[in-house]
């Protein structure tokens, strides 16, 4: 299996995901009765999951596509998968400390690297945890940098509830190899499975349902797989200290008007449509976008991540450039902070202007890179897009209450929120709970 077969589909550019898009569009009605199955080339989910997490195509232009071609009984689950993931966002975005405890687990594993835990775990990552299926979905994640939402769901059951290794360690492995790793989505579809994000509910794997979704190809050794024989997994105890209360949210008031002289635009990897929204006005002098290496190398981002990360800046780069008619520079650095600092200082920059990121890396490092820029006097602002901003609010509880509370929103302001005046009528439909987004 190569590279170039997994990532097929993948998109790395705007045209690409509409692309990508306009293919879905065409079998989307088999999507709710097909989705479940895991097959070679994943020909019945959509693989837009990467093109939205950089937000090369935003969630509304998505629906609004596909409310376009269908009603919404016919699609009613895809348009609640792609909710899914601001769902996640916005209920993160008022529980930043659950990220945080997150990524302080993994930071306490790996300064174990001896430890007997790790060693199990490292033979489950180096793909010889002695269920051949498990193992193959591992090598299909490192070659291409996807994996079914199936496959992922039983793949961290797995490891969780039968190798009963730290959720957290899992899960910095898909973060670390999936292209549309997305903070929110990956943290707390793991903390689901494990049981900690909804107290007494786990996922727990088992082989009836590997052998009922997976084709063929995927089954021809079936090695291992009484140990997940439906009833023996119990479910792992763990415990979760985190503080799951919400903290009160303060978005980025609306930017009113837009600098038009000495204004910089800073694309980043949580959104990447700079020409679209609140910013799409503005007349800025210089556009730049921050490659960090060395940051993604200490992170253990896989080659083919850091590949991808760096396609989807380079064209969120190129586009945005056109629009504003001004340089676009993407700049390879060490030190993001830093490299800011100059490179508003470079180009007379009174004001750094971009779309706020949601809770993970981009936003973890936004007090040094403001501390950096008013050194130089240069203020950074942040854009709230109107969908997180009407949104998020409503992630305070499960997904079906905020289903229902944003069915209301939707039908007053899409129309609004991406340009279109098309009405529609929307329902739902309470299936069974979804995991780790990959529509």
């Amino acid at each position: 299996m190569t590279a170039s077969t997994i990532t097929e589909g993948m998109p790395s550019s705007r045209d690409e995901a509409w692309s990508r898009l306009q293919t879905c569009l065409q079998k989307l009605p088999l999507y709710h009765t097909k989705r479940n199955r895991v097959s070679s080339g994943h020909p019945y989910v959509s693989r837009l999951s990467s093109a939205i997490r950089y937000r090369l195509i935003l969630e509304s232009e998505v629906i609004q596509s596909v409310l376009a071609k269908y009603p919404l009984a016919k699609v009613d689950k895809f348009v609640q998968e792609v909710l899914w993931r601001t769902y996640w966002r916005g209920w993160l975005e008022r529980r930043p400390q659950v990220w945080q405890d997150y990524r302080r687990q993994v930071r306490f594993w790996r300064k174990r690297p001896s430890s007997e835990t790790m060693a199990r775990g490292k033979a489950i990552l180096g793909g010889k945890s002695g269920v051949a299926i498990m193992d193959r979905f591992t090598n299909e994640l490192r070659q291409t940098g996807y994996l079914h939402n199936h496959a992922r769901m039983w793949w961290a059951s797995f490891w969780i509830h039968e190798a009963r290794l730290p959720w957290a360690l899992g899960a910095d492995f898909f973060f670390r190899h999936l292209l549309d790793a997305d903070p929110a989505s990956n943290t707390l579809s793991w903390r689901w499975v494990a049981g900690l994000q909804t107290p007494g509910k786990t996922y727990l794997a088992r082989a009836s349902n590997i052998l009922r979704y997976c084709g063929p190809e995927y089954l021809t050794d079936r090695s291992g797989l009484d140990r997940l024989q439906d009833g023996h997994l119990e479910p792992a105890t763990l415990s979760d200290e985190t503080n799951l209360q919400p903290i009160a949210w303060h978005p980025p008031s609306p930017l009113s008007t837009l600098p038009q002289e000495k204004c910089g635009l800073w694309l980043h990897p949580d959104d990447c449509l700079l020409e679209q929204g609140a910013l799409s006005s503005g007349k800025p002098t210089s556009v730049a976008a921050f490659y960090c290496e060395a940051v993604y190398l200490r992170m253990g981002l896989s080659p083919l991540r850091r590949q991808h990360l760096r396609s989807v800046l380079s064209d969120g780069l190129a586009r945005a450039s056109h629009h504003f008619g001004c340089e676009g520079k993407l700049i390879e650095t060490d030190n993001l902070e830093v490299s800011m600092g100059t490179w508003a200082q470079s180009k007379g920059l009174r004001t750094v202007i971009s779309y706020a990121p949601a809770v993970g890396p981009v936003k973890d490092g936004l007090p040094n890179v403001e501390r950096s820029l008013a050194r130089q006097g240069v203020q950074l602002r942040l854009a709230q897009r109107s969908w997180d901003r009407q949104l998020f609010p409503l992630a305070m509880k499960g997904f079906f209450p905020f289903w229902r509370r944003a069915q209301d929103i939707l039908k007053q302001h899409l129309p609004a929120l991406i340009g279109d005046s098309q009405q529609m009528e929307l329902g739902i439909s309470e299936d069974q709970g979804h995991m780790i987004f990959s529509p």
